[in-house]
């Protein structure tokens, strides 16, 4: 996918190298797929927020979709040296992270945590923070990919932190309506899916 064609070989020039390498339906297909973990837990955070207002899927959508954009950047600017450094765990730290709030939002709907879940607000703090970092964390991957076969990285990243941000106000705007709709809890079972995107990241790593 991100092979330049073959006899016509270019040279980067920083971060504002042209962007050649990929064709537009790859790079939104990239950007799509990227952008899965954080539909899922925006999905996730539209169900269990009790009251959902403007304002939290704008924040929520701002942080997934600047990170997503931040973190090929950072990967790109990292580059071949530390490729196999950071590819050996970065996997554990996105499990880790997802399996930290997941942890918690189970303990909070398995005991009394009414109350709490009432002003408890998912899009602000370190919470939304830590969503950001574990749902970013394949977008560093592929800007190191980037970096390694030569592409320019500021339209790809700009592009997957557009889909991520849409994808993310999208997720929360349906888990938000089916909350609604179907008037119950969903604590439990959403720290079980932030557990299993988790584990899904890891397994999708070391096959």
């Amino acid at each position: 996918m991100f092979m330049a064609r073959a006899g016509r070989p270019r040279k980067v020039v920083g971060v504002f190298a042209e962007y050649r390498s990929m064709s537009w339906m790859s790079l939104i297909l990239l950007a799509v797929a990227l952008a899965m973990d954080a539909f899922t837990v925006a999905l996730v955070t539209g169900l269990t927020q009790p009251v959902l207002t403007g304002r939290q899927v704008l924040r929520m959508s701002l942080s997934f979709g600047l990170f997503q954009a931040f973190m090929p950047l950072v990967g790109w600017a990292a580059g071949k040296a530390a490729h196999s450094y950071i590819e050996a765990f970065d996997h554990w730290v996105a499990f880790g992270l997802l399996a930290f709030v997941g942890a918690r939002m189970m303990l909070g709907a398995l005991g009394d945590a009414g109350q709490e879940d009432g002003s408890r607000d998912r899009t602000a703090g370190w919470e939304l923070l830590t969503l950001s970092v574990a749902t970013s964390i394949d977008a560093l991957a592929v800007g190191l990919s980037l970096a390694l076969v030569g592409s320019g990285i500021l339209l790809p990243a700009l592009v997957i932190g557009l889909v991520a941000a849409s994808l993310t106000a999208l997720g929360m705007l349906l888990g938000g309506r089916i909350g609604a709709l179907w008037g119950k809890s969903f604590e439990f079972a959403g720290g079980l899916i932030l557990v299993g995107i988790g584990i899904k990241i890891v397994l999708e790593h070391t096959s």
